[in-house]
């Protein structure tokens, strides 16, 4: 990170400076509620979705839920969490936390190399982002639709993503778009923060969880779906990752309610779709480029699906980019 922007977020806050002289977090800058809720009417101006504040330092963060989604990045030294109760989480230097609006979450005391930011953000700002990556992109749904929820199905995403260049750099990037604004600002940091979801999701074996997610699994079963849709084996999956079949299986439609054979299905058939509205490849051979076999049983699903067969579909849809 650029050493004027690291000056910028190292300097101490009128806040900080109050604690140092002795005093204690003042709650009134974070809260009107009785409950320790930090409020992002207290955060946000009016209209906005997002913004980015330094991390208070020099004190103790008291357990406290929030009514937006936080993300915090850490640019030098570390920080300590607890989630839910759960046991402590360290995220150190250019790792990043993601928080459920619904999680109870305390910080322990930072110091002033301990230089962290959080982005406030509303759910609504992540429309965009995932238009960006693609509502069929099956992991990212499942992870953004898990912040996103109250149900608790992912209280937090811990990112250990300190020595992935590209993430840094659209970190950075947020980091001074929001710090100093310009034309076309909103639809910038959209489309940035698009370009850091689609980083995240190449660097998943990085990431750890808190909530009702068994480990790892269920996001590396979403991701074999995800990238290797065409040939994607849970058998296969299940013994690299020595559990049983029957396991993850039920591990997978426990996190996400369907099974992993309906996840597949839909999608092969989504991609499918987009072959057929995008390109002029032959439907025998988009049937084969998404890993179908027997063309009988396609036919019949794509039409309990969308309602026609893949050549009405074809004849409905716009021509796209048929450069194929």
């Amino acid at each position: 990170m650029r050493e004027e922007l690291m000056e910028q977020l190292r300097r101490v806050t009128p806040e900080e400076e109050r604690l140092l002289a002795g005093g204690a977090l003042e709650r009134e800058l974070y809260t009107s509620r009785r409950e320790f809720t930090v409020d992002r009417e207290k955060l946000l101006s009016r209209g906005r979705l997002i913004t980015v504040r330094p991390h208070t330092r020099f004190t103790a963060f008291p357990e406290h839920a929030h009514n937006y989604i936080e993300i915090m990045y850490m640019c030098s030294g570390q920080t300590v969490h607890t989630v839910n109760g759960g046991p402590s989480l360290t995220l150190g230097a250019g790792e990043l936390l993601f928080l459920n609006q619904h999680a109870r979450h305390q910080v322990a005391r930072a110091g002033l190399e301990d230089v962290g930011v959080n982005f406030i953000v509303l759910p609504p700002f992540f429309d965009y982002a995932l238009e960006l990556i693609g509502t069929d992109n099956v992991l990212a749904r499942f992870l953004l639709e898990g912040l996103r929820r109250g149900g608790g199905e992912i209280s937090c995403l811990h990112f250990k993503v300190a020595k992935a260049p590209q993430v840094q750099n659209l970190v950075e990037n947020l980091l001074w778009s929001l710090a100093c604004p310009q034309q076309n600002a909103g639809r910038i940091t959209q489309a940035t923060m698009g370009l850091l979801l689609l980083q995240l999701l190449n660097h998943v074996e990085t990431l750890s969880s808190r909530g009702d997610l068994p480990g790892g699994m269920v996001l590396a079963a979403l991701r074999e779906i995800e990238e290797n849709y065409r040939e994607a084996d849970l058998t296969r999956l299940a013994q690299e990752r020595h559990v049983s079949l029957s396991y993850l299986s039920s591990a997978v439609r426990q996190a996400t309610g369907r099974t992993f054979k309906e996840l597949l299905r839909e999608k092969r058939l989504k991609k499918a779709a987009q072959l057929l509205a995008e390109t002029s490849l032959p439907v025998e051979d988009i049937i084969a480029a998404v890993g179908y076999e027997n063309s009988s049983y396609f036919y019949r699903r794509f039409r309990e699906d969308y309602g026609m067969s893949p050549k009405e579909y074809r004849a409905e849809k716009p021509l796209q980019s048929k450069d194929v």
